[in-house]
């Protein structure tokens, strides 16, 4: 059995990771007001409330690829990633410092809010 993911990946990781051709599955777990406001391309919108009701397809897609969970700055995907891996998910991993990081390390076109 392979050695479990850290909980959290940063963002340079994740963009190291793309660029390099790796597919990992983009989640984000905030409200659609905020993914309206800022969103990091690529990425499948699942508010944090709806997370249960795709548990289902959430283990599928881990089992295809990892999934980074992220939100606003790490919190929300982080409480996110610890239920995933309660329910047998391994494949998963919260990106550290959410949306915020990203835009600050990443890609400073994705807008920072409050």
């Amino acid at each position: 059995m392979q050695p479990a993911l850290p909980l959290e990946i940063t963002p340079q990781e994740v963009k190291r990771r793309l660029d390099g051709g790796e597919k990992l599955v983009l989640i984000d777990v905030r409200e659609p007001v905020e993914f309206q406001t800022a969103r990091i391309a690529g990425a499948e919108l699942i508010p944090m409330r709806t997370v249960p009701a795709e548990l289902q397809r959430l283990d599928a897609l881990a089992d295809e690829s990892t999934l980074v969970v992220y939100c606003h700055h790490g919190m929300r995907s982080l409480n996110v990633v610890n239920w995933l891996r309660e329910q047998g998910v391994a494949n998963c991993q919260s990106m550290a410092g959410g949306t915020d990081r990203w835009s600050l390390e990443i890609d400073p076109s994705v807008p920072r809010y409050n």
